[in-house]
């Protein structure tokens, strides 16, 4: 009798479920780790959205003399105007905010400006909502 060297058709299966088994676990856990990023980065782009907004938003507020002129708070489309005639206008629509005719915040669900006087000071309360965030925060206008 001749002794048979080599791979039998059962092995060759066995290694092939094997290899199926090892490749949908790996297939799986990198479905997982994209979704993660991916909402991930969706938190992110809404965080740089809202400082992107306070920026333009504090430059406004810190200079000397800059006074509201005019707003429109209770509308589906509140807005505030500025003396150097800088408009700041949350569309509904567009789900975005405008700084005069320029996009300045993408992605928000809800944005209203809110006038109020605290310690004698005029105080602007911006309260901004995307998804899974929610910031509200208080400006005080420089005499």
């Amino acid at each position: 009798m001749k002794t048979e060297k080599g791979i039998t058709l059962i092995s060759i299966l066995i290694y092939v479920i094997a290899m199926v088994i090892v490749i949908a676990v790996i297939a799986s856990l990198t479905g997982y780790f994209y979704t993660n990023i991916d909402i991930n980065t969706e938190s992110q782009d809404i965080s740089k959205q809202y400082t992107k907004f306070n920026s333009f938003f504090t430059d406004d507020i810190n200079k000397s003399g800059n006074i509201i002129i005019d707003s429109d708070i209770e509308s589906e489309n509140p807005y505030i105007v500025f003396a150097n005639k800088n408009q700041y206008t949350f569309i509904k629509n567009n789900k975005a905010i405008y700084f005069n005719r320029i996009k300045i915040a993408t992605n928000i669900d809800k944005c209203t400006f809110e006038t109020q006087i605290k310690n004698g000071k005029n105080v602007i309360i911006v309260n901004i909502e995307a998804k899974d965030f929610q910031k509200t925060t208080e400006y005080t206008i420089r005499d």
